[in-house]
């Protein structure tokens, strides 16, 4: 890998930097599951479905695809739905809710080949910032003990107030090159999730590196990864 030719990184968070996709998948399992069992339906929730309807995107979004694939519609409510609420925002507010129980209990140690890639990068001096569709992006690097390597993140919550889609539209990547200073030919997109990776495609930057943390090299490939990685230790040289 030739650094030398990019000016910044731009890390997603979870199934990136942390192994908190696991949380996740564990708090959409148990909240979906739950809500299809209330309705009757015993088609059950899995992990294929994460990675196809949820992954990678903003919560509502994420419930809003996942119930239209079951053909299930729900009313939007409000994010001030109580967790539960039979509307969009009342099931992504329980999920939340979960994962921030897990979070709190667990915690969440980062991946070692990421850490290694971050302390190569500031070694060079390229620039590094956090893009995610996660609210909880700041709760999650404070527990792994990565937040002060970030002078960007762009999170949910910044995309909230920015008024900016959520992946796969390109805008958040977009967004924190723009906050760092750097054009987006010079900047490098890392990314597990197929949303994340064409947005990082959508976007045309420099270069974008699917990691594989279980949704398939070809499906990475097929959504806009110049290459796939299984790790980023991979990428140190």
């Amino acid at each position: 890998m030739d650094w030398t030719r990019y000016d910044a990184v731009l890390f997603d968070l979870d199934g990136v930097i942390t192994p908190t996709a696991i949380v996740h998948m564990r708090a959409w399992s148990e909240m979906f599951n739950a809500y299809l069992t209330s309705r009757g339906i015993t088609e059950p929730y899995t992990d294929e479905d994460y990675f196809a309807h949820v992954d990678g995107k903003p919560r509502y979004d994420g419930v809003r695809t996942f119930l239209a694939s079951r053909g299930i519609t729900l009313p939007e409510g409000e994010p001030t739905d109580a967790p539960g609420t039979e509307t969009v925002c009342g099931l992504g507010n329980g999920k939340n809710d979960a994962f921030r129980t897990v979070l709190e209990r667990d915690g969440v140690e980062p991946y070692a080949g990421s850490v290694q890639l971050l302390d190569h990068l500031a070694a060079i001096g390229t620039k590094v910032a956090v893009v995610s569709s996660s609210q909880n992006a700041r709760p999650v690097l404070t527990s792994a003990g990565l937040v002060d390597r970030f002078p960007v993140i762009v999170d949910g919550v910044v995309a909230k107030a920015d008024g900016l889609p959520g992946k796969p539209a390109p805008d958040t990547f977009l967004a924190a090159a723009e906050r760092l200073g750097v054009p987006r030919e010079r900047a490098v997109v890392l990314e597990d999730a197929e949303s994340g990776v064409a947005a990082g495609r959508a976007g045309d930057f420099g270069l974008v590196v699917g990691v594989d943390r279980g949704a398939g090299v070809e499906r990475l490939t097929a959504c806009g990864a110049d290459v796939v990685v299984s790790d980023l230790a991979e990428l140190v040289q």
